[in-house]
């Protein structure tokens, strides 16, 4: 990943009938980044990535991405990205090889053929060049998607939810993909959902009903959370643990309970009062052990906070 910036925007804000989707986004992303947007659905994850690449113009703010204004050069920047989006939008009677060419020439890109048949080795697509794109697997369709939209080269990818339905095993190949783009200095922003994807980013942005709630790298959003977790754990006592959530749930010092398979993750910021109020269930039959705090107790306080901040 390069030190120069790409993208470098202030005070984004887009609404539409009315109501504010993103509200004063700021955000610098370098080179090479793999920047991550996470957050509910409807949260604006998707408006803050097209507004950063030039793809929406916001309603007020200003910033840069390629060295382009997003205000006034935005059709400069179109012909740099590269978008992938959740649904596949590519021809399904239409053959891999068929789809890459006919893309290939909307890109208006010198000797097609050739581009073509380098991005069907790259993608692996070898063996399935001639089946039908509606015959595909999730896995290949997405793999597919990613060669057309780097067919001309791109040095920004726009990937929205791009591994919604498709199983472990082909998001893994998808990520080290998009992996081996970002060594080559393409910058990539995607929106997920998924846990351990945001994990194999770069860094993250968390956006909750339109506002920036957080960002930084996986280490940097756990340390800025301030969260303490202990791990609650018993032997064949479900019911047990769910009685004993509900139990916690209520007291002060402690932020949020949450159930991972057979045990519960009990977490809150003052380790002091969280230790104290936890103190009267450290008893048979439950095992408590202090473990460190993941990214996946950081979003689910981070959206426990934005539903708060409706209310």
């Amino acid at each position: 990943m390069s030190s120069e910036t790409v993208i470098n925007v202030q005070g984004l804000t887009k609404s539409f009938d009315g109501k504010t989707v993103v509200n004063g986004l700021n955000m610098e992303i370098k080179k090479g980044e793999i920047y991550g947007f996470l957050g509910p659905n409807g949260s604006g994850k998707t408006t803050s990535i097209r507004m950063l690449c030039g793809l929406l113009k916001p309603d007020a703010g200003s910033g840069s991405c390629l060295g382009y204004d997003v205000i006034n050069e935005s059709e400069l920047i179109k012909p740099h990205v590269g978008y992938m989006t959740q649904k596949f939008s590519l021809y399904e009677d239409l053959t891999i090889r068929e789809n890459l060419d006919f893309t290939a020439r909307v890109f208006g890109l010198e000797n097609p053929t050739k581009i073509v048949t380098d991005c069907i080795e790259r993608m692996a697509l070898g063996p399935f060049e001639k089946q039908l794109a509606g015959n595909l697997s999730g896995g290949w369709k997405q793999r597919l998607s990613l060669g057309a939209c780097t067919l001309h080269s791109p040095k920004l990818l726009l990937l929205d939810e791009p591994t919604a339905g498709v199983d472990p095993g082909a998001r893994r190949d998808f990520w080290d993909q998009v992996h081996t783009l970002a060594s080559q200095g393409i910058t990539a922003l995607i929106s997920t959902h998924y846990m351990d994807e945001a994990e194999r980013c770069h860094r993250l942005a968390y956006i909750a009903y339109g506002n920036l709630l957080a960002s930084g790298t996986v280490e940097e959003m756990i340390h800025d959370s301030e969260l303490v977790t202990w791990n609650v754990a018993i032997n064949n006592g479900e019911n047990a643990l769910h009685t004993l959530s509900e139990q916690l749930k209520p007291l002060p010092a402690i932020d949020q309970v949450v159930a991972f398979g057979n045990t519960l993750h009990v977490s809150g910021r003052d380790p002091v009062l969280l230790e104290k109020a936890i103190a009267p269930f450290q008893r048979p039959p439950f095992e408590w052990t202090l473990i460190e705090t993941s990214l996946e107790e950081v979003f689910i306080d981070l959206m426990q906070q934005s539903k708060d901040g409706l209310k």
